[in-house]
């Protein structure tokens, strides 16, 4: 059974102009649980997003500044992130108060109750118990507008703190006269460096009562990086205090001409207005419904969605660019705020329908950002790269664009960006490039990275293809086949690659540093550009549906390292995270559209409700309501970059969508079988091209990558048609001579050597792979004393004597990781020899939990029994420090006799109140051991 979706053109009628759809939008929805979202009011991808601010340290469940749970206001600020992972922005933080001056946010921070507060499109509402004042914020896209009701009479205080959440590079307070204060506020935080200027115009005069500046004070400028300002006035009871902020990426004079913006001090005119704006967006898909929680909850998703990319430019048209230096938008307006790992999978497609101007626009923004910067942007943050995430999904979203014929941006231009961006060499580009995949010894996440780039490859073949750019589209269509390298026949699974055999031991449930926030069950479907590809990968459609029932109805718990953006389980389906997102669609590749149908309406049911926690997990910026949006009109772009849309039957009996051609489409839901066009899309498209198919690499397996005496290894690959090549490197001047040979049962290695190998089936050759083994410098055995997180093990129980060593990117796998213990070790030297030296290496990467061992001691004993200590070595390091270092804790003294060494390195502990981890335990990370 397949759903049919009836398409009816009709002229735009008051029945999609005159509803009031902005009224069905409960902002509260997801500042509970793990949504991240936040409550204030803002405008369709305004720049501004005045929100109050209940936590002012970076945690993760206080990402955009706010959480349900929480009691008290520290202040509103202007700037909030919409559902993100990580923390930034909080800028430009205001509080009113009353009573005696003080900058403590201690002090001036008040209780709340939401049984005081308000939350509605472009508007937000509060009472501030602990000086009841009722607290009114509105805004247009560039200015905020303040409204604050003094319920008794006496000193009125407005606090300006720029020591907010973030940390402040840089700030600047101009005081122009006592209604107009200017604003400069650089921080560092997710972006590394973030320029909001504002502008402050008070409808009363204020005087300053307080201040503290830690640098200058001239001629009414207050700067430094410790910089607070209180404004006051006496008020009497029932008095407001109103205040308009514009802000600005440029300049001061951008923040005044900014300010044009709101010309009233009629606060509820501009509420309305921005009433207006919202109710222009969000009437571009009218639902008809009798149930009004899911009317709330549908538009509430569409409202996520065009909370962000924002607007980034002053009203001139100028912004600041990725060079730092000041640019004018010249036909375009530039954007903001690009979660494209998260967005390009259904925010971006849902934008393809409803946006083309702003879809051109975004295009134009990642085509500057290339001009400036060097590359497309990957997370862009107030133009800033922040390198969050995998992927140059860019290229996705420009991609589908142009399969669906959008225009308003040089294709040319866009092609030129993606292929550069594609042939750089970081973030295991060179490796993937090279071999056709990334292993763990190149790279972490690496097959997540090697899926993403697969995908994003074929994502620039559809460019070039458009472009009639063949030897282009050949090269990057043989490079999105690189899925098929880390595709594990045995297993059925997406599985890492580690010196040039399969990653072990090996659990698809396992979360772990060879993925981005999943296991192998959340990425083994993911393989968008080749659908096909991968059901005869794992042995055709009865298969793959037995596949995608087992991962549906699996146990709902995963294995490994414990992650919290691992939400709405379903089986190993985790609809709270992006890379599941598409693939209970997937069933209707295998002609089981009554699953697709069965699990997405389930979906939409259970994780998606009308109140704070009604998100099951982040928003991240628009996707967790995209996906409402699109699975709620029985669409959704398994594949972006191909002009397809897979299909179920709506959620609603009736959507109008308006199109920007000034036409509606009338979507409704019916059982029977047609083919279906939806948006004038779903056509057939050119014949591609005919390009290779590759052979996948080998795989060259032994038990270890060091050994004593000698090692067994044996080569092999998916396809029993492969015949394989191999080579092997040593010290041995013969061996030096040989070429490549045919591979036919398994061989034995003696000493330090380098296996390459390559497979060819019908004359097509794989890429080479190679595996290095190492003969251990000695016979020494290790007794360990501590255990091991599961995820760091350095290559097994004697990895820390191995004479391999671990390099500053630890998520590679190469060290030992210990938590809530102690290190304790002993090493059995086979025979008492004479000692004069004992080091061990340890790791710090303060951000990721990992610090120095406050103390290292070295001891030595004939007979295991009595030590004797010989050196204690202290910790230099500062914990503060967030470079990755790597220290020898080097000991060396007088020579003495001994069999035995024991080395015991003390945990640094409970990580202190600063770290953002405070309260969890620290890990202590160790790798290699030196004994001479």
């Amino acid at each position: 059974m397949q759903y049919i979706i009836t398409l009816v053109f009709i002229l735009f009628t008051t029945f999609v102009s005159s509803q009031e759809f902005q009224k069905y939008v409960n902002p509260m929805i997801g500042t509970g649980g793990h949504g991240h979202t936040f409550p204030g009011a803002t405008v369709p991808f305004g720049m501004v997003q005045l929100s109050p601010d209940t936590r002012i340290d970076g945690s993760w469940d206080g990402c955009s500044g706010y959480h349900f749970s929480d009691s008290i206001i520290y202040g509103f600020s202007h700037t909030h992130l919409n559902g993100t992972g990580v923390s930034d922005f909080g800028d430009i933080m205001i509080m009113p108060t009353m009573g005696k001056p003080t900058l403590n946010k201690t002090d001036y921070s008040s209780k709340f109750s939401h049984n005081n507060e308000k939350a509605t499109a472009g508007y937000y509402k509060v009472k501030l118990d602990k000086y009841d004042i009722d607290a009114e914020l509105t805004s247009s896209t560039r200015v905020g507008l303040h409204q604050y009701t003094f319920r008794k009479s006496g000193e009125a205080n407005i606090i300006l703190d720029l020591n907010h959440r973030d940390k402040l590079l840089q700030g600047e307070i101009k005081i122009i006269n006592d209604r107009t204060i200017e604003i400069l506020r650089r921080s560092n935080s997710w972006a590394n460096d973030q320029y909001v200027y504002a502008r402050i115009e008070f409808k009363k005069a204020m005087k300053i009562t307080k201040f503290i500046a830690n640098e200058e004070i001239k001629d009414n400028l207050y700067s430094g990086t410790q910089l607070a300002i209180c404004f006051s006035k006496k008020v009497k009871k029932g008095e407001k205090i109103m205040m308009k902020v514009s802000l600005s990426p440029t300049s001061y004079d951008g923040a005044l001409k900014n300010m044009s913006e709101i010309q009233t001090w009629d606060f509820n005119k501009v509420v309305q207005n921005a009433k207006k704006l919202w109710n222009k967006e969000l009437s571009k898909i009218a639902i008809s419904s009798n149930d009004q929680t899911k009317l709330t909850i549908f538009y509430t998703a569409l409202y996520h969605t065009m909370i962000q990319p924002n607007i980034a430019q002053d009203v001139d048209g100028k912004y600041r660019g990725r060079d730092n230096k000041i640019h004018l938008a010249q036909g375009f307006n530039y954007y903001s705020v690009f979660s494209l790992w998260d967005t390009f999978r259904g925010a971006h497609p849902l934008y393809t329908i409803i946006d083309h101007k702003r879809t051109s626009d975004y295009i134009n923004t990642f085509i500057a950002q290339f001009k400036q910067g060097g590359r497309l942007p990957v997370w862009e943050l107030a133009s800033n790269e922040t390198d969050c995430m995998i992927g140059y999904h860019s290229v996705s979203v420009i991609a589908d664009a142009m399969a669906k014929g959008i225009t308003g941006f040089d294709y040319e231009k866009a092609f030129t960006a993606s292929k550069y961006s594609a042939m750089l060499d970081h973030l295991g580009l060179a490796s993937y490039k090279k071999n056709g995949v990334i292993s763990i010894d190149d790279e972490h996440e690496s097959v997540s990275k090697t899926l993403e780039y697969a995908y994003d490859d074929w994502c620039i073949a559809q460019m070039a293809q458009l472009l009639n750019k063949k030897e282009d589209y050949s090269y990057f269509m043989e490079r999105s086949q690189n899925w098929k390298n880390v595709f594990d026949s045995k297993t059925g699974f997406m599985r890492p690659r580690k010196n040039g055999g399969w990653y072990t031991p090996f659990d698809a449930r396992e979360v772990n540093n060879n993925y981005t926030e999943g296991n192998s069950w959340q990425y083994s479907f993911f393989v968008p550009q080749d659908i096909d590809g991968l059901i005869n990968a794992l042995g055709g459609k009865v298969n793959f549906e037995a596949k995608l029932d087992e991962m549906f109805s699996s146990p709902s718990t995963t294995t490994g390292r414990a992650q919290v953006d691992i939400t709405g389980l379903i089986g190993q389906y985790a609809h709270g995270n992006e890379p599941s997102h598409h693939m209970a669609y997937l069933y209707n590749y295998v002609n089981k559209p009554e699953k697709t149908k069965a699990t997405i309406h389930s979906i939409l049911n259970t994780f998606y409700a009308n109140a704070p926690d009604g998100l099951i997990g982040n928003e991240d910026c628009g996707q967790m309501s995209a996906w409402y949006v699109l699975s709620s009109l029985g669409i959704y772009s398994v594949s972006p970059g191909k002009p397809i849309w897979s299909t179920t039957e709506p959620f609603f009996d009736k959507a109008v969508v308006t199109l920007e051609n000034g036409k509606v489409e009338t979507i409704t839901s019916s059982t029977s079988k047609s083919v279906l066009e939806i948006f004038g899309i779903n056509k057939p498209t050119t014949q591609p091209e005919s390009f290779n198919e590759i052979t996948a690499i080998p795989a060259i397996e032994a038990d270890s990558k060091s050994f004593k005496e000698n090692l067994g290894v044996g080569i092999e690959t998916n396809n029993s048609k492969d015949s394989i090549f191999y080579l092997i490197q040593n010290n041995r001047s013969y061996m030096k001579d040989m070429g490549f040979m045919l591979y036919t049962k398994p061989f034995t290695l003696n000493e330090t050597s380098t296996v390459i190998a390559y497979a060819s089936r019908n004359g097509v050759k794989s890429k080479t792979t190679s595996a290095s083994y190492v003969k251990k410098p000695n016979d020494w055995t290790i007794a360990l004393k501590s255990t091991y997180n599961n995820q760091y093990t350095a290559g097994g129980f004697d990895g820390i004597i191995d004479g391999i060593y671990g390099s500053e990117n630890w998520k590679k796998g190469e060290w030992q990781g210990y938590q809530y213990q102690d290190f304790e070790c002993v090493i059995d030297l086979k025979k008492e020899v004479s000692i004069s030296e004992i080091a061990s290496n340890y790791l710090q990467d303060s951000r990721s939990w990992i610090l120095m061992p406050r103390k290292v001691e070295y001891y030595i004993s004939s007979d295991n029994v009595n030590f004797t200590l010989v050196k204690t070595v202290e910790n230099t390091i500062d914990p503060k420090e967030t470079d990755t270092k790597i220290v020898s804790y080097k000991s060396s003294f007088a020579p003495v006799k001994a069999k035995y060494v024991k080395i015991k390195a003390y945990n640094f502990g409970k990580l202190p109140e600063w770290h953002q981890g405070f309260g969890d335990s620290s890990f202590l990370f160790i790798d290699e051991i030196e004994i001479k």
